[in-house]
């Protein structure tokens, strides 16, 4: 029998943050139960809420709001560990294009032992131009995690580092193009509980609880995997009223989506994520409770995000 889920996280900025770590799920069941190793290609829809300009309007007083999104993505996974996968956002009640954005992500897993897991994975996002979402140079992502589970209280950490150029027009004369990079630290403790053959005997049922501390750079609105906290804050959204607006010069732009303090605790959350799997299909949804450790906006904030997925 096939206890089989890959699972995609939407989120914003971070849509994959949250999505990494329930792959990660997927790819410790499989080494529990000591699957034989196998290429395999998973589809999946995700659905979660994402920070969009309220209005269609280009005066600088557009207010920020959470709309939602589905996220439909196809992932080839190799059984030497290598993965591949595209997914698509498309955003509703868009003003401009629904389809806001695209990730192309390549890496690799090691799932053999059963001390140690780790990948490494490499993200490349597009953002269409006319698209409701902020602009950010963030456009590159090195994420790498490394999970010791050999005891029942799982330690983890991971490594994400973003980067790129934003370039932008605030007249058809003027251009001015901005080079930027974030870089975060995840610290957490899991533990992966497995129900199987519950109402069928090939079914599963996998819940895990995870506590987790950020600490690092937000220099950038982004969608990196250590943001899934920032974008959904309160604080950039009252930031964003009355000062971030399409055709602003860039000056404003920079002004509006960095905090410029460096290095630094950042946030604490705990989620608690979950996946029932029937033979080849998953619904997995998630919930997250997080506080941001700087700035304004220090209270308790949640989030709901899920998917399905398929895999032949």
């Amino acid at each position: 029998m096939r206890y089989h889920i890959i699972l995609i996280i939407l989120i914003l900025s971070v849509q994959q943050a949250a999505g990494q770590s329930l792959a990660e799920l997927e790819r410790q069941l499989d080494s529990l139960l000591g699957r034989r190793a196998r290429s395999e290609v998973t589809f999946s829809l995700g659905y979660g809420n994402n920070p969009a300009y309220g209005s269609k309007s280009t005066d600088p007083f557009r207010p920020l709001t959470m709309k939602p999104f589905l996220s439909p993505g196809i992932s080839y996974n190799h059984k030497s560990g290598l993965f591949a996968s595209v997914y698509g956002y498309y955003l509703f009640n868009a003003s401009y294009d629904p389809w806001f954005e695209t990730d192309l992500n390549i890496g690799y897993d090691y799932t053999k032992s059963r001390r140690l897991m780790t990948g490494i994975s490499y993200t490349r996002y597009f953002y269409r131009d006319s698209s409701d979402v902020p602009p950010t140079p963030i456009r590159n992502e090195l994420f790498a995690y490394f999970i010791y589970r050999k005891w029942w209280l799982e330690p983890g950490i991971s490594l994400d580092l973003g980067w790129g150029k934003l370039r932008q027009r605030s007249d058809p004369q003027a251009e001015r193009t901005v080079s930027g990079s974030d870089f975060n630290v995840i610290a957490d403790l899991r533990h992966t509980f497995i129900y199987m053959d519950l109402l069928k005997n090939d079914d599963a049922l996998l819940i895990m609880p995870v506590f987790s501390f950020t600490a690092g750079t937000a220099n950038y609105y982004s969608n990196l995997k250590s943001f899934q906290y920032v974008s959904r804050s309160k604080l950039i959204q009252n930031r964003g009223k009355g000062k971030r607006g399409r055709g602003q010069p860039i000056q404003e732009l920079e002004e509006i989506v960095s905090d410029n303090t460096g290095f630094q605790p950042r946030a604490l959350d705990v989620s608690m994520r979950v996946s029932y799997m029937l033979g080849k299909f998953a619904v997995s949804p998630s919930y997250t409770l997080f506080r941001l450790l700087q700035g304004e906006d220090s209270v308790l904030t949640g989030y709901f995000t899920a998917s399905v997925s398929l895999t032949l």
